[in-house]
């Protein structure tokens, strides 16, 4: 390829210099004798001035969105919105758009989600969209070098397991050279299992659930960041978890201010650290004399008691000390038998992550796999390991799609999602 600069880094410096651009028309005006485009790239877009034969290739004339070089002098520009243009001499043709394109990736002409899912590709060509996965490739350089930093070592668990390892109900299951299997809806037993030796884990990766939920916050398929840690417990964690909150949040302000601009306006701010802890009793307390909700010890909290609780508190917090039966079989009780040691991470109404204090005694969890009406025998594997000497550990799993909604002020999952994955879209 013969191209010299990415539109960004064309500036007066080059006036008078000849260079090469590679994106494509996204705008084109006829003036008589001279035709202006706008060429954009993945970085941003220039304005183009062109003889119209330029734009002919093989008696077809190049439509907008085609895919194209152009190569020309640099020089400086009457337009208010860009103070220098590309003098063409040369325009290459790679791929010709053929229209009606199924959407107008300009975003002047609007289009349902479904439609812009349809033609994601496409999509990605609106300057708004494309910032929102830049942001989310930054969100995951940040947390990446967060844990690092930290000592945590990345690791990769298998996704295709072979027992409903969490006894969950909502897994997918596939024939795997005719024997049953699953795909893994998180790394939980894996990651506990590799504090005996490595310590410190953490992993980024797809996980899936087989939810029947039409809401704008689930999605079937979806990308978790878990962390565990031996000799560590759930206060430990949730500091660490502030931690990778702070630092993404500082991070994209500071380094991604264009692309926050385009999603939005969007414009976060740092929460100070520690985040306001509030105990579950608490939260039945506010529900009950507050908003006069009918909800006892023991019961969940639903997504209308979240709405009204995210009114109370609309930023970062945690919400601690939930009631043992309510939790996996894997959290620690806590002295008072009725509690775990467990928190939920919030932003208002949402929930972001989930973790706590784990069970580290085999004869405890086995005790508790049976309390839970769960077959032990499915946890032989898991449980053995927990004979070899398991240290103390604790870890949470937060949801990057959801995080990525808040970091980017958007109300459905989807918009942070290349490709999503729910009960009625299985393509693109």
């Amino acid at each position: 390829m013969e191209r010299t600069h990415y539109t960004e880094s064309i500036d007066e410096s080059l006036i008078g210099k000849e260079v090469t651009i590679a994106g494509w028309i996204e705008d084109m005006r006829e003036l008589g004798a001279i035709t202006f485009l706008t060429v954009r790239d993945v970085t941003s877009s220039i304005q183009v001035i062109a003889k119209p034969e330029l734009l002919i290739h093989n008696d077809v004339k190049i439509t907008r969105q085609s895919a194209v070089s152009v190569t020309g002098i640099v020089q400086r520009s009457r337009s208010k919105n860009y103070p220098v243009e590309i003098n063409a001499n040369r325009i290459k043709l790679f791929s010709l758009a053929k229209h009606p394109l199924p959407i107008d990736p300009t975003g002047r002409v609007k289009a349902s989600l479904d439609a812009r899912l349809d033609a994601r590709a496409l999509d990605l060509r609106n300057p708004r969209v494309a910032a929102i996965f830049k942001l989310r490739h930054h969100v995951l350089q940040c947390i990446r070098s967060t844990l690092v930093s930290k000592g945590f070592i990345e690791v990769n668990t298998p996704k295709i397991i072979g027992s409903a390892s969490e006894g969950g109900a909502n897994l997918f299951k596939l024939s795997y050279f005719n024997r049953q299997a699953y795909l893994a809806q998180s790394p939980q037993l894996y990651k506990e299992q590799l504090t005996l030796a490595l310590d410190k884990v953490f992993e980024i990766a797809h996980y899936y659930r087989a939810e029947k939920s039409h809401t704008t916050r689930h999605l079937n398929e979806f990308v978790s960041v878990d962390i565990e840690a031996a000799y560590m417990d759930a206060d430990d964690v949730m500091s660490i978890a502030e931690d990778v909150i702070i630092d993404v949040i500082s991070y994209v302000k500071k380094r991604c201010s264009k692309e926050l601009e385009l999603v939005n306006n969007a414009n976060i701010n740092v929460p100070s650290k520690p985040f306001p802890r509030i105990t579950y009793e608490h939260v039945i307390d506010i529900l009950k004399k507050d908003h006069g909700i009918d909800i006892e010890f023991g019961d969940d909290l639903s997504d209308h008691t979240l709405k009204l609780l995210g009114e109370k508190f609309n930023g970062f917090y945690f919400i601690v000390d939930w009631p043992l039966r309510l939790k996996p079989f894997y959290i620690h009780e806590k002295d008072d038998k009725r509690l775990s040691y467990s928190f939920d991470l919030q932003y208002g109404a949402l929930e972001l992550a989930s973790g706590g204090k784990r069970l580290h005694d085999a004869d405890k969890l086995r005790a508790r796999i049976i309390e839970q009406g769960l077959n032990v025998d499915e946890f032989k594997d898991h449980l053995k390991v927990f004979d070899y000497g398991m240290p103390p550990h604790a870890g949470w799993g937060l949801g990057l799609d959801r995080l990525m909604t808040v970091i980017c002020k958007v109300n459905n999952v989807r918009e942070v999602v290349l490709y999503p994955r729910d009960t009625d879209r299985l393509s693109p």
